[in-house]
């Protein structure tokens, strides 16, 4: 009689990987709360692993700067959706993967699961502003978007049979839908108090309204006729 084999079960983190995972959430987050209530540029490193009863030394384990504590609550919701993108069906159009996977990731990171620590989907629209207005970490996110640009064209390339280097198009496309996320996310951060009120499904409103218009704003020939609201 043959015998059937299943798949193990993925291990759970073992002690000392939650135990580092933790030290890197309270890090992250007595940065955020310092940035926030006392400036970027007034923080300093040595505040940030005091208020988590740990050394410099221990801090630079994690990060390699403040600007990386800084972004840290980015670059986890933006790794999860680039999750949410590669779990795409590959018969989707590659613009309706995009758009299905960024709203999903920003309701996903909404969810009970994923508010706390570094996930917090409320910690990251706090973080859009203070980006907005401080050069350095608005540079060093920019230099993160265009690195992300990279993954998502390959991802795109991967799903549409195609070379990634010869052909501009998974490029092109990640570029553009960068920019609209950009253009929604600078449009929530200088919404009125009710739009900003509603959270993550404000921000997805926004997303959603801004991908809206990407197909006319292409391949309209004159836009006086319309406002583009």
């Amino acid at each position: 009689m043959g015998s059937t084999s299943t798949a193990a079960p993925a291990a759970a983190p073992g002690l000392r990987e939650r135990k580092k995972q933790r030290t890197r959430d309270a890090l992250v987050d007595a940065a955020h709360r310092l940035f926030l209530s006392q400036g970027y540029a007034r923080t300093t490193v040595d505040e940030i692993a005091a208020a988590v009863d740990v050394s410099q030394r221990t801090f630079f384990r994690y990060f390699a700067n403040k600007e990386e504590a800084a972004l840290a609550i980015l670059a986890d919701a933006e790794e999860y959706f680039i999750e949410r993108l590669a779990d795409r069906p590959p018969e989707e159009p590659p613009l309706l993967a995009l758009r299905i996977a960024v709203c999903a990731a920003w309701r996903d990171l909404s969810t009970e699961d994923y508010q706390q620590g570094s996930r917090g989907v409320g910690a990251a629209l706090e973080l859009l502003r203070l980006i907005e207005s401080t050069p350095s970490l608005l540079a060093a996110q920019l230099r993160r978007s265009a690195e992300q640009e990279q993954r998502v064209a390959a991802i795109l390339a991967a799903r549409q049979g195609v070379d990634a280097v010869q052909d501009p198009r998974p490029r092109l496309l990640a570029a553009v839908f960068g920019a609209a996320v950009r253009t929604a996310h600078l449009a929530w951060s200088t919404a009125g108090d009710r739009q900003r009120e509603e959270g993550p499904e404000g921000m997805i409103a926004v997303i959603e309204a801004q991908l809206d218009h990407l197909g006319p704003a292409l391949v309209a020939g004159h836009w006086s006729s319309d406002t583009g609201h």
